[in-house]
């Protein structure tokens, strides 16, 4: 399979939570494959280049400093993160880009569900972060069963399906969609 041949699953179950002003994105997505390969997927630097809009200089793995390289075609921007929590293969929790990626992992009668929380610094976000993640998980399941595709970020992103994800995340999360600008990568 290519990007060229993917088109985007149904929405995932997807939510937006006020904790004191503070807001989250919860995605939830099931994966029919055990726990240790999805932590695998979450924290392997080899498998993050496969799925989603960044690597890593070590594994996620192990608590402290990290550095995650964001990579859109010949661009690599390396930002400083730090993974504050670590329980295998239950629960990854790290910052990015000034915000907390929180990872939750439940073993399941049919394989895996994940859920991922994003700290938001802005609401109106939501929407764009739910998009993009859609599609990293789209691939990290592809990843999974064998076929992988590699990221789907940037202007790739645009081309196979975001801004409709986009605007349907928006309707679901009850923000206006939000439109990236041209360059860069939408939604991360």
């Amino acid at each position: 399979m290519s990007t060229q041949s993917y088109r985007p699953s149904p929405l995932h179950p997807v939510e937006l939570v006020d904790s004191g002003g503070q807001w989250s994105l919860v995605f939830t997505r099931d994966f029919p494959h055990p726990p240790e390969a999805v932590w695998s997927a979450l924290t392997d630097p080899g498998e993050l280049a496969e799925w989603a809009p960044y690597t890593a200089d070590r594994s996620l793995a192990a608590l402290g400093p990290v550095t995650l390289i964001m990579i859109d075609g010949e661009t690599k921007l390396e930002l400083p993160g730090e993974v504050s929590q670590v329980d295998r293969p239950r629960l990854l929790e790290y910052t990015w880009s000034g915000e907390i990626l929180r990872w939750e992992i439940t073993e399941t009668a049919g394989g895996t569900t994940l859920h991922l929380t994003h700290h938001l610094s802005d609401r109106a976000q939501a929407a764009m972060m739910a998009a993009g993640w859609h599609l990293c998980l789209d691939v990290a399941a592809l990843l999974l069963a064998g076929t992988p595709i590699g990221p789907i970020v940037g202007a790739d992103a645009m081309n196979n399906g975001w801004s409709e994800l986009n605007r349907a995340y928006s309707a679901e999360l009850g923000v206006e969609p939000i439109e990236p600008p041209l360059s860069g990568d939408p939604g991360h």
